[in-house]
């Protein structure tokens, strides 16, 4: 209210003012508009004229004057010397004037209308020209250039009129035909210029006014409402289909194509015809399967959109090792020699205690060790007959470049391809025993019971309850630092001393690779009480060890080394990966869970969400007819998440679980008695995390099964 008052009176106070003061002599331009040759106008640094700053656009407007000629008079004053003009306002048309008459467009003397002024008013009519005028409304430019072409005139017209792109033209009649309800938003100030471009994507008015009022408050930025209007379409710059096809090729095809004005160079294109491109998309890759059907693989699909969760249904075939061809020799043998090459000198290097070469020798080594594993890894091959039954699917990156996926065996093939390994082994001697020792088959040859009902999990359910498995596996792993030790110590002797390469396949799901992936196959496995106890017995481990890595050092030299091995188990731990992809009941690891007695009934149990829900129906009633046989009948007649949550409830105290898991039985094995008894006080007196009620807290079991 003061700020009103104030204003109000300054506004009184300037009225008074203009109408006491005496009055300036004002120019009369009937009577003194003249004519003056460009030669004798001048601008002078410390004359009347207020404008200091340097004039910009001088050649567009030039280019301006010379199509449509000079609109508006200068305003001069004479000068002392009686023979020039100085000009007091006007001075960016001065310059445009003479650079016109320096490219010999106009003449020296062409004669410019001037008004002529008093030498006491000239700064107040300089002034007056540069403040007393109101800048156009950028909605009015727009409406104005729409209005130019209505009356014919075309677009690189008006872009020579105005000494800008044919673009710019463009981008003004495209803003002016946004919906007048919006443009009257934009002169009011409730819409940006920004907001007002993004809407002009599309012509259809009740689309944008749909986008732009339809849409809370803090969804109305630029972005939200282009996606909004686009959401159908497909931007030719990042979808894969669009970047593998190509824009030239989808519109030569007749696709329709919508291109936003305002998009930075390349961008803003977007493919109106969806189906159109899927089907350019499977004809080109069509033409790239040639080569690899002549590779003599079973069968062969495309799909230009694949993820990693679609190929998850697929099992890999086996690949067989093979023995290199001569180029393939050279080669390994010419990288084998660099190596040892590079590790003699890193050696000299040491020695000569030269730490920034041998640093540098390392990382050269390193690099072609990569190079000969990469070599080493291609020696591999698939079997005539797993071609048969394999097959190929071939689809795009997410950048738009061709993928091949080859050895992709669908359930039934891979079912196939086990049968045939078994007839060509027999059901007898000691291949049968071996596969009854793993728990794939019986004694007579046939899948056993157990085996057949694991089986009967979806994949995703398998890796679902494997992750459970595995932070399971991890804590035990950390309560038993013998084990973990032993784990470890197997790892390294099989890779140093015996010259074993496992790739993915590791025989106890032991790496030196912190495993995260566990909340991406398990939503619920963080709060499990296995990840619970996990973290809870790494905290205490870890809390007082400091963050300096040689402070950190030298507090580990001063530890006893029963110390060290409970701090090595703390991060073994989480090193274990026993995921499986499929449902089998072979579960990998089986020899460490052993070691360390793993009994997943103390860490996990089958609820409604966990379990019976990702299961059928039929399954859950064969659970519950193990557990609870009274209840089946009433259950039958039930829908299926009622069927779950019974289930869960009949099951508690039953300790059933899943055939998946019921290998998962802690095996009693003597250990000799020295080792348990200090394994147990390390185990008790430094490993304090508290562990289920029920679970197993007895202490490593003996490392010998590791060795079986």
């Amino acid at each position: 209210m003061n700020a009103v008052i104030q204003t109000t009176q300054t506004d009184t106070r300037a009225l008074n003012t203009t109408i006491t003061a005496p009055a300036l002599e004002a120019a009369d331009p009937t009577k003194n508009l003249i004519l003056v040759p460009l030669s004798q106008l001048v601008m002078r640094p410390n004359g009347r004229n207020v404008r200091k700053t340097p004039r910009l656009s001088i050649p567009e407007l030039a280019a301006s004057i010379a199509r449509v000629g000079l609109l508006q008079n200068l305003i001069v004053i004479l000068s002392a010397d009686g023979e020039h003009y100085e000009v007091v306002a006007g001075g960016r048309r001065l310059a445009a004037l003479k650079l016109l008459a320096k490219k010999h467009r106009i003449s020296k003397e062409w004669e410019v209308p001037c008004l002529l002024v008093a030498d006491g008013t000239a700064r107040t009519a300089s002034l007056t020209e540069n403040v007393q005028r109101e800048a156009m409304h950028p909605a009015d430019q727009f409406e104005a250039f729409a209005a130019l072409v209505a009356e014919g005139r075309s677009i690189e017209d008006i872009a020579a009129d105005f000494s800008v792109t044919p673009l710019v033209v463009k981008r003004r009649l495209k803003l002016a035909n946004v919906s007048p309800r919006l443009l009257a938003e934009y002169r009011e100030g409730t819409m940006s210029l920004d907001q007002l471009m993004a809407l002009s994507i599309t012509d259809d008015h009740d689309a944008q006014a749909a986008a732009f009022f339809d849409a809370p408050q803090w969804q109305r930025s630029a972005e939200a409402l282009r996606e909004r209007l686009t959401e159908r379409e497909v931007d030719a710059q990042r979808h894969p289909l669009a970047r593998f096809v190509g824009l030239e090729a989808y519109e030569a095809a007749g696709g329709g194509v919508r291109r936003d004005l305002f998009a930075d160079e390349g961008g803003g294109v977007y493919l109106t015809d969806a189906a159109l491109l899927d089907q350019l998309a499977q004809a080109k890759l069509q033409t790239l399967t040639e080569d690899v059907r002549r590779e003599g693989w079973g069968w062969i699909e495309t799909a230009p959109c694949t993820t990693a969760a679609d190929l998850q249904v697929f099992e890999r075939a086996p690949k067989e090792p093979r023995e290199p061809n001569g180029r393939e020799a050279k080669r390994i043998a010419k990288v084998q020699q660099k190596l040892q090459a590079v590790e003699a000198a890193m050696q000299e290097a040491i020695e000569a205690q030269d730490d920034a070469k041998a640093d540098a020798l390392h990382d050269e080594g390193y690099r072609l060790g990569e190079q000969l594993d990469d070599l080493q890894a291609e020696l591999t091959t698939y079997s005539p007959t797993v071609r048969a039954a394999a097959g190929v699917v071939v689809t795009l990156d997410h950048q738009g470049e061709p993928v091949i996926h080859r050895g992709l065996l669908r359930e039934a093939e891979a079912k196939a391809l086990r049968t045939l390994e078994r007839l060509r082994r027999g059901f007898g001697g000691v291949d049968a025993a071996n596969d009854t020792a793993e728990g794939e088959e019986g004694d007579d040859g046939e899948p056993s019971e157990a085996a057949t009902k694991a089986a009967n999990l979806s994949d995703r359910l398998a890796q679902r309850l494997s992750a459970h498995r595995t932070v399971a596996l991890q804590i035990e792993v950390a309560r038993h630092p013998h084990a973990a030790l032993a784990a470890v110590v197997h790892g390294m002797v099989q890779t140093v001393l015996q010259d074993r390469y496992h790739g993915h396949d590791l025989p106890l799901g032991v790496s030196l690779k912190v495993q995260d992936r566990m909340d991406s196959l398990a939503p619920d496995v963080s709060e499990s009480p296995a990840a619970v106890a996990l973290r809870e017995l790494q905290h205490v481990a870890g809390e007082a060890l400091p963050q300096d890595s040689a402070e950190l050092f030298a507090l580990l030299l001063t530890q006893s080394q029963d110390e060290l091995v409970r701090l090595l188990a703390a991060c073994v731990a989480s090193t274990v990966d026993v995921v499986t992809p499929r449902a089998t009941q072979h579960q990998p690891g089986a020899a460490l869970a052993q070691a360390v007695g793993l009994d997943m009934a103390a860490w996990w149990s089958p609820t409604s969400e966990g379990y019976f829900k990702h299961v059928s129906k039929a399954v859950i009633l064969d659970a519950v007819g193990e557990y609870a046989p009274d209840h089946v009948t009433r259950l039958a007649k039930l829908k299926k998440a009622d069927i779950a949550s019974e289930a869960e409830r009949l099951l508690d105290g039953t300790g059933w679980m899943p055939a998946i898991f019921r290998a998962e039985v802690p095996e009693q094995i003597a250990q000799p008695a020295a080792q348990d008894a200090a394994t147990n006080a390390t185990t008790d007196a430094q490993v304090a995390v508290d562990a289920p009620e029920d679970a197993d807290t007895t202490t490593d079991e003996p490392v010998e099964a590791l060795a079986a």
